[in-house]
This record gives C-alpha cells, structure tokens and sequence, in this order.
C-alpha cells in the first residue's frame, strides 16, 4: 500500500512524466502538418472518383509513408521507442501507370495515412486537458497563498478546498498523460509498426539473403580453388605427358601418352567450363565489363547502355550475367534478328535488365529449348520477376526485374 502511495506521489515529478508531457506538446505541433496530409487524402480520394485524383492521391500516399521516419524521431528522442520503416512498395511491372496502382493498393501507405489523421485530436486532446490540470493544479494548490490579495474571493479558511483540487490534480495530470502516450503507442503498433507476419516474413528475408551471400561466397572459393588448384595440376599434368610424348621411342607408348594428354585437355577444357559456369571471370572487373564483353562476343550486334552508380551484390551480378548471356544466346538461335538492344540500369530500388531484338517474336516462357523458364525462377528466387512481350512477328522484348536490396 505504501508503494502504490509512494508512486501516486512521486509520480509528478518523475523523468518519465515530463519526457511524456514533451512527447505530447511536441506531437501536437509536428501533427499539425501531417493532419493537413490526411485531409488532402480524404479530398483526393473523393476526387479519386472523377479520375483526376488519382495521381494526387498517389503522392499523398508516398507523403505519408514518409511520416513513418518523421514521427520515430520525437519518440526515439523522447521516449526511447522505435520502429521499422515500412516494407518498400511492392512492384507489379514497369512503367508508371503499374508503378502507382502499386502504391495506391499498398497497405502501408494507407495505415500511415489514417495514422495522420487519428494524431492530431489525440495530442491536442492530451495537451489542452493535461495544461489544464497542470495549471490548475498549481493555481489550486498556491490559492490559499495569495487569496488575501483579493478580498471578493472567498475567505481563506475556505480556500483549502480550492487547494485540495489542485493537489488532486496535479496527482492526476501524470496518470492522463501515461494514458494518451499509451493510446499513441496503440496506434503506433496498429498502424505504423509491421504486424508480426511482417516481423516474420522479415526475418526469413534475411535469412534467404544471407543464405544466398553465403552461397555466393562458397561457389566463389569453390571457383577459386579449381582454378588454382585442380586446373593447375592437369596443366602441369598436360605439359608433363607432353614432355614424356617427345622423349617415348615406341609408337605404341607414344599412341598411349598422346591419348592420355588428349584426355587431360578434354578435361581441362570441361573444368575451364564447369569453373565460368560458377563465377564467369569477366564478373571479376564489374558487371558492366561483364555485359559488354558479352555483347562482343554475340553473333548478333548489341548495342548496350549500362547505367549502374553502384555495382550490385555478387549474386545479383552472377543471377543478371547470366540472364543477359541466356537471352543473347536465345536470339541468335531463334529470333532470326538483325540487331539487340541490351538496357542494364538501377532506378527506384531495381535492377532492370531489358533485352530487345528486331527478330520474328513469338517467344513463350513454355516453350522448348528457350531456357525462358529457367530465367523465371532465377528472378523470382531473388524476389523478382521476368516480362515477356514478344508477339508474333516481332519485337521482342524481355524484362528481368531484381531488388538492389
């Protein structure tokens, strides 16, 4: 009993308290903005209905996705809470008109966007009552100090009653105030923070992402290590049967040595192959010298425009490499085209890589000998996607989608 008092007490003056009552008054002024965001969605979603406020309505989405960040930082400062930004929007093709039915279907953005609207009434309701019991709790409980100051209030024996209400309340203005920053830390888990579905499918994203780091890593020492070790040793076992092929004075062990070194070269060759398939040594100088190099050696002429300020992850470089050498060897087989137009850039969170060619068209994922298949679930095991717009006659034109991240 004596500790619950003693908390009761205590309470108006503790830490905790006045980073509560900073917490309020500074998200009443910093809602003021975002509420004025919200408004402008109601409004452009009513216009929404007309068409001509869809676009509006996409970027007031976009704007309070950012309010995510803007509202951690007073939290953060004053109350220690945190949360994640929200999931980056989820890309359903290009261009965009495809880019923003994917903001105007995101779930975030509309969470974020209530969010703005339910803080403001909130925090003002917080700070104007809260003032208010604070004021008038210090009025109250100083009034019998000076009510002698003036003679038409009641007398001051009266008076301690006045200071009994404001003690009241300034008991109480803690407890109201731990009340609105637990009704904002509700709203902050229903609507900004990911549920833990989200928490979940986050964790497994990173774990997929480190799993395939790890991946990259091995096969690179496994590259490594049959270049320098294993493809070394047939070498000097190649040059070795050689020597002994020069020196052998029977032609039956001459035949012998001579087929024995042929076998060293075929399996030299097929190791040199088995090595490029699992890290191509051009990728050791960047993905751009990678893709040009492969343009080089096409039968068909690639005109190619890179544009990466950031060269990517090693699995990304080795999923995009090898996508770019499927497709090149794909028109040269079956597209009977005169030219290919390779476009390889980073923009909006994406990596995109877009092969087109001048060719007869009617490429299908399905069909056989296109490896168009393969490229599909390479994409879509990084998170990404493949578009294939290829009508019959031509032009053909395929798309490889992958998150920078």
């Amino acid at each position: 009993m004596r500790s619950v008092v003693g908390v009761v007490l205590r309470a108006p003056t503790t830490a905790r308290t006045w980073r509560e009552v900073g917490y309020t008054v500074t998200g009443t002024v910093l809602a003021v903005p975002t509420f004025a965001i919200a408004l402008l969605g109601l409004v452009f979603s009513a216009l929404s209905l007309l068409t001509i406020g869809l676009p509006l309505l996409t970027g007031v989405l976009l704007l309070a996705r950012l309010t995510v960040r803007y509202f951690r930082g007073p939290a953060r400062l004053f109350l220690g809470w945190s949360w994640p930004n929200p999931p980056p929007v989820g890309r359903r093709g290009t261009g965009p008109v495809r880019w923003a039915r994917a903001v105007l279907t995101d779930a975030s953005g509309w969470k974020a966007l209530a969010y703005c609207f339910a803080r403001l009434p909130l925090m003002a309701a917080g700070a104007y009552l809260g003032g208010a019991l604070v004021v008038g709790g210090l009025v109250g409980v100083t009034y019998p100090v000076w009510v002698h100051r003036f003679p038409q209030d009641p007398p001051w024996g009266g008076s301690w009653a006045l200071a009994a209400q404001g003690l009241a309340a300034l008991l109480v203005f803690p407890w109201y105030f731990r009340l609105i920053v637990s009704l904002d830390r509700w709203l902050v888990r229903a609507l900004l923070e990911p549920g833990p579905e989200r928490v979940r499918i986050a964790a497994l994203e990173a774990s997929r992402a480190a799993l395939r780091a790890d991946a990259a890593a091995l096969l690179r020492r496994v590259e490594r290590d049959l270049h320098d070790g294993t493809q070394a040793r047939l070498v000097a076992l190649g040059v070795g049967l050689s020597r002994i092929e020069g020196r052998a004075g029977e032609p039956e062990l001459k035949a012998m040595v001579a087929q024995a070194r042929g076998a060293v070269v075929e399996t030299l060759t097929e190791l040199r192959d088995i090595v490029r398939g699992i890290h191509p040594p051009a990728l050791d100088t960047g993905l751009s010298t990678a893709i040009e190099t492969l343009a080089a050696r096409s039968a068909v002429p690639v005109e190619v425009h890179v544009d990466l300020p950031e060269r990517p992850t090693p699995d990304l470089e080795s999923a995009l490499y090898f996508s770019a050498a499927e497709l090149l060897t794909n028109v040269a087989k079956h597209a009977g085209a005169s030219r290919i137009r390779l476009d390889l850039r980073a923009q909006n969170g994406v990596l995109r890589l877009t092969v087109s060619d001048d060719g007869r068209g009617g490429a299908r994922s399905g069909g056989r000998g296109t490896g168009l298949s393969g490229l599909i679930r390479r994409a879509e095991s990084l998170d990404g996607a493949l578009w294939l717009d290829s009508p019959p006659g031509g032009p053909t034109t395929i798309t490889v989608e992958l998150p920078c991240a």
